[in-house]
C-alpha cells in the first residue's frame, strides 16, 4: 500500500474524518500537525500548490486535496486503486 502523509491541525473534525477513513482502509499514515512542527504549514502550502486549509493529504506523491476530495475518491470507487501499489 502507498504510504499516505496528511497535514492537520489540533481540534479538526474534517482531519478526524479523513484520518478515520485511512486508518479504515489500512493506510500506512504519517500524520504532520501544522501546530505543532515547525515550518510544516509552509511545506504544506507549497506542496498543496498554494492550498491552505487543513487537512491536506497525499498518497504517495499525488495530492489527493482535503477532506472532501478524499470521501469524493471513495465515493466513486477510486481511492483503493489510489491506495495501492
Amino acid at each position: 500500500m502507498k504510504p499516505v502523509t496528511i497535514y492537520t491541525q489540533p481540534l479538526c473534525g474534517f482531519c478526524t474524518r479523513a484520518l478515520r477513513l485511512l486508518s479504515a482502509k489500512g493506510a500506512p499514515v504519517t500524520e504532520i500537525d501544522t501546530a505543532r512542527v515547525k515550518g510544516s504549514r509552509a511545506e504544506m502550502t507549497q506542496r498543496a500548490n498554494g492550498r491552505t486549509s487543513t487537512p491536506q493529504i497525499f498518497i504517495g506523491d499525488t495530492h489527493v486535496g482535503g477532506c472532501d476530495d478524499l470521501f469524493a475518491l471513495e465515493h466513486t470507487g477510486k481511492l483503493d486503486a489510489m491506495l495501492q501499489d
